[in-house]
């Protein structure tokens, strides 16, 4: 009975106990806060990156591109564990809108918007033709002119809070197009002639993926305007990239695997024709990968953020330890009495350590719901301080951030409880022992007591 009435009149009797408890709460709390945000954001992230290029991507990063794509394509759509797939001409250009004396440099990006759409999320991204994407290059003002779908922060400016301001349909705006074309080979498709290929688009709509980079550089055009602008029309089309979507039931690695293996016996039964060199630049990337660029500085500074938070855990050790310490030098006569009336070392060390277990789950146990109501009001509590501050954690016009993550994954609240009353075991260990240590025909002196 002792081992469960002499925590909690240590806990509630001792002032200094609650430096223990309060310390291992503001840690957790601060964890769960942190974390939460920067666990939403790396996700978000690595989600909107899935969407933009569907699961695996068999591409090259040459801006000439390989031929005999629509073969592969055929042996794709055949396999039973494929769901979709989408050919992409991708390539650099000057487009010159009208009204604007200055040219832009963007990414295009050819695409068929209904295949591209049952891959990855690019119909989603749309605003005027969302609900019907076969119409994503077919302006509302005229149909019979050729659209392109823009990224829309190079048409859009965001405001304080993040939002654009959408017109109720797309302005008719002309916008000229060049590129330089490339032979097979890498030369200028026209060299001495004019060396660039201009087309005139006009905007059509909008995509927001959610990318800071992509929304704010890339031009969607129709599949067959883009393989002609870019020099990959011909007898032997070419492209950049096919992109796959799997079947639900089907991991990641096991089709990338399976569209690897493909890939290579079309390799070699190609070997002989003209441009097979081509072929063998091409890459089978899953899309964490093929994204690996852009996605590994985000976990990298999630990483750095888990190893902070492990140094102040170790600093709430200490406190832990020092609070510990100093309980148990005052409570001398009172380990002195126990062990004098048989009290074993182990049930002194137990009594000690399921004080530290309770400091640690209580601890923890405010922390989270601290944390939690925190998180709850967050997005409103920067809201009021934006409104009377004029603060925001991120500038809207600058990060394409929307509310601030507030989704509790309860694996990693158990895991940050788990860990919290570990710290408090660990920084109970040692004083502990020297509680084990202290013999009672010290401690219980007549001279002492």
């Amino acid at each position: 009975m002792y081992k469960i009435i002499l925590p909690f009149r240590y806990l509630f009797r001792k002032r200094i106990s609650y430096l223990a408890f309060l310390a291992v709460a503001l840690c957790v709390f601060i964890v769960v806060v942190v974390m939460t945000v920067m666990t939403g954001l790396v996700t978000d992230f690595k989600q909107k990156n899935h969407e933009f290029v569907g699961d695996c991507v068999v591409g090259t990063e040459s801006l000439v591109g390989f031929a005999y794509y629509e073969d592969f394509m055929r042996i794709l759509e055949q396999a039973d564990f494929i769901e979709g797939v989408s050919a992409v001409i991708k390539s650099y250009a000057l487009i010159s809108p009208s009204g604007m004396e200055r040219s832009i440099g963007v990414e295009i990006m050819g695409v068929d918007p209904v295949r591209h759409s049952q891959v990855t999320g690019f119909g989603k991204t749309l605003y005027y033709r969302r609900d019907d994407v076969s119409k994503a290059f077919e302006p509302i003002y005229d149909p019979n002119l050729a659209g392109c779908v823009v990224g829309i922060d190079l048409w859009l400016a965001r405001d304080v809070k993040g939002e654009y301001a959408y017109y109720a349909g797309p302005a008719k705006t002309a916008l000229a197009v060049s590129s330089f074309p490339l032979t097979a080979k890498g030369a200028l498709a026209k060299a001495g002639t004019g060396m660039v290929n201009t087309k005139t688009f006009y905007y059509s709509d909008v995509s927001h993926s959610g990318l800071a980079r992509v929304d704010s550089s890339l031009v969607y055009l129709p599949f067959e305007q883009a393989q002609l602008l870019c020099g990959m029309a011909g007898p032997d089309k070419r492209i950049n990239a096919i992109h796959i979507k799997f079947k639900p039931n089907v991991g990641l690695d096991n089709g990338c695997e399976k569209v690897a293996l493909l890939w290579q016996s079309f390799v070699e039964e190609r070997g002989g024709e003209r441009k097979a060199s081509l072929l063998e630049k091409v890459t089978v990337q899953s899309w964490k990968d093929y994204r690996r660029a852009f996605i590994a500085p985000m976990e990298k500074e999630q990483t750095m953020m888990i190893v902070m938070f492990a140094l102040v855990g170790v600093t709430t050790v200490f406190i832990i330890f020092v609070v510990f310490y100093m309980i148990i030098s005052h409570k001398s006569k009172d380990i002195g009495i126990l062990k004098s009336v048989g009290v074993s070392n182990v049930s002194i060390i137990e009594l000690f350590s399921g004080f530290a277990f309770l400091v640690g789950l209580l601890g923890s146990c405010l922390g989270l719901f601290a944390g939690r109501m925190f998180l709850l009001k967050m997005n409103r509590i920067e809201d009021w301080l934006f409104e009377h501050f004029k603060f925001q954690l991120w500038d809207r016009t600058m990060y394409a951030i929307g509310d601030i993550p507030s989704a509790i994954d309860l694996k990693v609240l158990g895991i940050i409880m788990l860990s919290a009353i570990v710290v408090c075991l660990v920084g109970a260990l040692i004083p502990s022992w020297q509680a084990v240590r202290l013999k009672p025909v010290e401690t219980l002196q007549v001279s002492g007591l």
